[in-house]
């Protein structure tokens, strides 16, 4: 994550992921939550947070979720079930579940048949929100698979050339295994920036950089500003000089993967608020897992040690960073800015839950 994103050191209130989970644990279940679904769904957010991930943490996604429960929006004991099954291919309609609880047990399920049949996908429908990417695909690892995960983020990004918000912010996660490395591990929204990000800019008093917004008559805003009134999300790319058909592309792909596949509508038209896609590919299947693992780590060791370019300390792939912030914030806390500990505060004495936040 960028710095400009990051809460400064001087005033962030570090807090144990312990104690922030136990916090966590304990909202969701005086939302009505049973208890195995509020740890769960705690667990995706501490994943986030231990990780880097901040846009997809505590900080921003509880107020969304505790707005959904109290507004009818999130079913606190959704129950789910499979509708279609092909072996391969399954759709689970998830009641209006959060994405937290339901995701999980729908990528082990597409885990589970591809250690049956090689490869193993399931359609979520009708789910709420399921926080990072990352977290549902990096379950794939203990299984020597490759995990893909995608979801139908919020409709908030212009098209290429247009000026309506037309499509999500459609996030992709992959991982894949290795042996002595770091895992591959992909999360990012196919925005120029993810929606999340902006909530944490304004938090801090960050500015948005070139090319991640549009005006609200669509230009886009390619010089550094304050967030504009009115905003428009930029697809990956910023503007198609640079690229931004390219991830104009990737959120059409991840809709037809997610809603349409769902049967429940695409961008502006979803009949439900959120789809969800989640892969399993058995590596076994297709090579000898020893073999992939070490090309897999001979790859990986050739990008991490690349020469870098001039100004810059090293090339990192994705998976490292939040390996080394998951060692970081293990050992000294997740930093978290005051009013975000001031809200956990005023909200679990509003709803009757225990905080076990200090201070």
């Amino acid at each position: 994550m960028l710095d400009r994103f990051k809460v400064p050191e001087d005033i962030a209130v570090r807090v144990a992921p312990e104690a922030m989970r136990a916090t966590v644990e304990n909202l969701f279940m005086a939302l009505k939550m049973p208890p195995a679904d509020a740890a769960q769904s705690a667990d995706v957010l501490i994943y986030a947070d231990t990780r880097g991930i901040d846009s997809h943490g505590v900080s921003n996604m509880m107020r969304a979720y505790v707005a959904g429960f109290q507004g009818g929006h999130i079913n606190p004991t959704p129950s789910r079930k499979v509708v279609r099954d092909r072996g391969a291919a399954l759709v689970m309609d998830c009641d209006l579940g959060l994405g937290l609880a339901v995701g999980p047990a729908a990528m082990d399920l597409a885990i589970e048949r591809a250690k049956q049949c090689g490869v193993g996908m399931v359609v979520a429908r009708n789910a709420g929100h399921y926080g990072a990417a990352a977290y549902y695909a990096e379950r794939a690892l203990a299984h020597d698979q490759v995990g893909l995960s995608m979801t139908s983020g919020g409709v908030h990004v212009t098209p290429t050339f247009g000026a309506e918000p037309l499509l999500g912010l459609n996030p992709i996660g992959v991982a894949a295994p290795s042996g002595t490395e770091t895992p591959y591990l992909f999360d990012a929204s196919m925005s120029s920036v993810a929606g999340n990000k902006i909530g944490l800019l304004r938090r801090v008093g960050g500015n948005v950089a070139p090319g991640w917004v549009a005006a609200s008559d669509g230009s886009p805003v390619m010089e550094e500003a304050a967030v504009p009134e009115g905003f428009m999300l930029l697809p990956l790319g910023g503007t198609r000089e640079i690229g931004s058909h390219k991830g104009f592309g990737l959120m059409l792909m991840v809709e037809v993967l997610t809603t349409v596949l769902a049967g429940t509508g695409a961008g502006p038209d979803r009949r439900a608020p959120f789809a969800h896609s989640f892969i399993a590919l058995d590596v076994a299947t297709f090579t000898d897992v020893d073999g992939f693992k070490a090309d897999m780590d001979a790859y990986l060791k050739r990008l991490r040690e690349c020469q870098p370019a001039p100004g810059a300390e090293r090339v990192v792939y994705p998976g490292i960073l939040e390996r080394e912030a998951l060692a970081e914030r293990a050992a000294n806390g997740i930093p978290y800015h005051p009013e975000v500990i001031d809200w956990f505060k005023e909200t679990c004495a509003s709803l009757g839950a225990e905080c076990t936040l200090e201070g």
